[in-house]
C-alpha cells in the first residue's frame, strides 16, 4: 500500500498532539498529587500537634483528677473527723440545768430549820429527784442546780411566817446547799425588783444555745410573769423539747396555758403554800394632840450610801406576803416633807409604866402593807429626844440607817451615843412623818411612815396628822379638820 509523505507527516502530527495531551495530563496529575501530598502533610502535622496537645491534656487531666480524688478523700476524711469531733463535743460533759426562782419556789421548812445540814439534805433530795426523771442517763448527765433569790428579804419573810426563828438559819441553809455539790449554787441577788427573774431568763437563753445542755428545768411554777418569756422560747420546736417547768408550788394557770411540759418532784422538797405574815403587829401609840413629832426630825443628808438599819432600833418593813420577796430595792428613803410644829405643852413628869400592846389591826394597806411596829418606848426616852432643839437634834439617817455620808457638813449631832430606848424613840418620831412614796415605796429600811400610825378604834387621834386619807383605814374619822388637804 503506497503511502505518501504527507500522510506520514499528518500521522506524526496527530501522534505528537496525542503525546502532548498525554504529557499534559500526566503533568497535571503529578501536580495534583503533589498538592494533595502537601495538604496531607500539613494536615498530618496539624493532627500530630493536636494529638500531642491532647495527650498532654489527657495526662494533665489524669493528674488533676488524681489530685482531686486525693483532695476529695482528704476532705471526706476531714469531714468525718469534724463530724465525729462535733458529735463528741455535743456529748462531752452533757448536763441538765435546774434554775429555781427561790423567792417563790420555797424549800420545805424542815430543810431550812436544819440549817447547814438541811441545805445539804435538800441538795441531795433535789439531785435524787432529778436523777429519777433522767432515768438511765443519770450516770452520764451532770445535774447543775442554780437557786436564785433575795436571801435577806426571804429570810425575814420566813421569820414573819414563823417557819424559822433566826435569819441566820436560812443563810446557813443556803451555804449548806451550795457546799453539798460542786454544781449546786444558791445565788443571792440581793434587793431589787425582778433581779431573780432577769437572771433566770438570761441564764436560760444562754444555756439554750449550748448543745451540751440537754434539758432545762425552770422552778417558776408560782410566777405567772414567766408566761410571756416561755411563749417566746417555745415557738422554737427544739427549745420546747428541752424546757420544762419544775413544779413545787402548784403551777399557775398562765404557765399551764403555754403548754410547757411540767415535771413534778416529791412533795417533801418544796413547800406547796406561800409564806404568811404571822408576826404580831403593835401599832404606834396615839400622838400627843398638844405636841407635834414632826419637828423632831432632821432632814436627810445623804441616803444613797446608808448602811442597813440598827437591828435594835427599828424592825424591817412588812412585805405583801403573797408576792415575790425580791421586790425590795436598796435605794435611799425619800426625805419627809417638813413643817414646823406647834410648841409642845409642858407635860407633868411621871414614872414610866410598862406599855400594854393593843390588839392587832385588821386593816392591811396595799401593796407594801403595814409597817412593822417600832417597839414601844418609855415616856422618859421620848421626852429626852423631844427636848433636843435646832442643831442639837440627832441626825436621823446617822442613827437609824447608818453613818452619815456628809458628817463634815451635816448640821446635826453625830457624836452622841443614844441608849436603845432613845434610838427607838427617834425611830418612832421618824415613823410619824409620811414617806413621800407611800405604799409604792420599795426601800426596805425606810425610816418614814407608809400609813398613819395614829389611828385607833376607827379614829385618827392626831390633830395635825399629815398622812393622806388613803393612808388610813376605810371609814376612819379624823380630828384633823384639814386632813383632805394632805
Amino acid at each position: 500500500m503506497a503511502t505518501n509523505f504527507g500522510d506520514l507527516v499528518q500521522r506524526y502530527q496527530y501522534l505528537q498532539s496525542y503525546q502532548d495531551t498525554s504529557n499534559k495530563l500526566i503533568e497535571e496529575i503529578l501536580l495534583y498529587a503533589q498538592n494533595i501530598e502537601s495538604n496531607l502533610r500539613e494536615e498530618n502535622k496539624r493532627l500530630g500537634e493536636q494529638l500531642r496537645d491532647a495527650e498532654l491534656d489527657l495526662a494533665d487531666a489524669k493528674k488533676g483528677r488524681r489530685e482531686l480524688q486525693q483532695l476529695a478523700q482528704e476532705y471526706e476524711n476531714s469531714i468525718r473527723c469534724l463530724t465525729s469531733e462535733n458529735s463528741g463535743l455535743k456529748n462531752r460533759n452533757p448536763y441538765i440545768l435546774i434554775l429555781i426562782d427561790g423567792d417563790g419556789l420555797l424549800f420545805h421548812e424542815d430543810f431550812v430549820r436544819d440549817r447547814n445540814e438541811g441545805g445539804k439534805r435538800a441538795a441531795a433530795a433535789v439531785h435524787a429527784a432529778v436523777a429519777a426523771i433522767v432515768g438511765d442517763r443519770a450516770d452520764e448527765l451532770q445535774i447543775i442546780v442554780r437557786v436564785v433569790a433575795n436571801v435577806g428579804g426571804l429570810s425575814k419573810a420566813m421569820m414573819r411566817d414563823g417557819c424559822i426563828s433566826n435569819s441566820t438559819d436560812f443563810k446557813d441553809f443556803t451555804l449548806g446547799f451550795t457546799q453539798a455539790k460542786a454544781s449546786f449554787d444558791f445565788i443571792d441577788v440581793g434587793y431589787g425588783k425582778e433581779r431573780a427573774d432577769t437572771k433566770i431568763r438570761e441564764t436560760t437563753r444562754w444555756h439554750l444555745q449550748n448543745h451540751n445542755c440537754k434539758q432545762i428545768l425552770l422552778g417558776v411554777s408560782h410566777d405567772a410573769g414567766y408566761a410571756p418569756f416561755l411563749d417566746e422560747l417555745l415557738t422554737d420546736g427544739s427549745a420546747r423539747q428541752r424546757i420544762s417547768v419544775l413544779e413545787g408550788f402548784p403551777t399557775v394557770r398562765e404557765l399551764r396555758d403555754t403548754r410547757v411540759h411540767i415535771e413534778r418532784l416529791s412533795r417533801d422538797i418544796f413547800r406547796s403554800t406561800k409564806l404568811v405574815d404571822r408576826s404580831p403587829t403593835i401599832p404606834l401609840p396615839n400622838a400627843d394632840p398638844t405636841s407635834s413629832a414632826h419637828g423632831q426630825l432632821t432632814p436627810a443628808t445623804s441616803n444613797a450610801s446608808m448602811s442597813p438599819p440598827l437591828a435594835s432600833a427599828i424592825a424591817v418593813n412588812t412585805l405583801a406576803v403573797n408576792s415575790s420577796y425580791a421586790n425590795i430595792t436598796a435605794v435611799p428613803s425619800p426625805p419627809p416633807q417638813m413643817i414646823m410644829p406647834l410648841a409642845p405643852r409642858p407635860l407633868a413628869k411621871k414614872a414610866p409604866t410598862a406599855p400594854v400592846a393593843p390588839p392587832q389591826p385588821t386593816w392591811v394597806p396595799e401593796p407594801r402593807g403595814l409597817d412593822e411596829a417600832v417597839p414601844v418606848v418609855t415616856q422618859a426616852a421620848m421626852e429626852t429626844i423631844k427636848r433636843r432643839k435646832e442643831h442639837n437634834k440627832l441626825c436621823n439617817n446617822h442613827y437609824l440607817r447608818g453613818p452619815c455620808t456628809k458628817i463634815d457638813t451635816c448640821l446635826f449631832v453625830h457624836n452622841y451615843k443614844p441608849s436603845r430606848e432613845e434610838t427607838r424613840a427617834l425611830a418612832m418620831l421618824a415613823r410619824l412623818n409620811p414617806c413621800t412614796r407611800g405604799q409604792d415605796c420599795e426601800v426596805e429600811d425606810c425610816i418614814y411612815g407608809h400609813h398613819c400610825p395614829s389611828f385607833k378604834d376607827g379614829v385618827c387621834g392626831h390633830p395635825y396628822c399629815r398622812f393622806p386619807v388613803q393612808a388610813h383605814p376605810p371609814g376612819c374619822k379624823f380630828k384633823n379638820s384639814k386632813i383632805h388637804d394632805n
